[in-house]
């Protein structure tokens, strides 16, 4: 039996696409490779988008901002001069864009100006750190990355 060319391209187009089509359902039905959402509900949180820029505003408004430092044993985040430490509130996020699961927040209650995380938390790589905190009725954040 004698194939001509038209027949031997429609064969060739056939097996290209059984060969995509495998590796894609190959991804989606295996669990080692993660392919989630960078973030949980994500509409909900553009919704406060608004807030979250008016934080931001404050907290760029500030003479000192605050520092996130990379110490020996732990890392250091600073308040601005100036605040009552015992009046500063919030949370402190990890954020890890390579693993969902590595994520986690840390509530802010302090007596000193700053606060230590230990780093015996932290997994090596990239950390996205959000900084969520109110003094005295008023809302800042600040955002910072930090490579372990």
């Amino acid at each position: 039996m004698k194939i001509n060319w038209g027949t031997g391209i429609v064969i060739a187009f056939a097996l290209f696409m059984a060969f995509i089509l495998f590796f894609v359902f190959r991804v989606q039905s295996d669990s080692k490779y993660d392919n989630e959402l960078v973030v949980d509900e994500y509409y909900k949180q553009e919704r406060g988008l608004q807030a979250v820029l008016d934080k931001e505003q404050n907290a760029a408004l500030l003479e000192h901002n605050i520092q996130v430092e990379n110490i020996a044993e732990a890392i250091k985040i600073t308040f601005p001069k100036g605040f009552d430490p015992v009046k500063i509130s919030g949370k402190v996020s990890f954020y890890r864009p390579s693993d969902k699961k590595l994520d986690f927040e840390v509530p802010i209650s302090l007596s000193m100006p700053y606060l230590l995380i230990p780093k015996n938390d932290l997994a090596g790589g990239r950390w996205d750190i959000t900084i969520d905190w109110q003094y005295e009725g008023k809302g800042y954040m600040s955002r910072d990355m930090l490579s372990l």
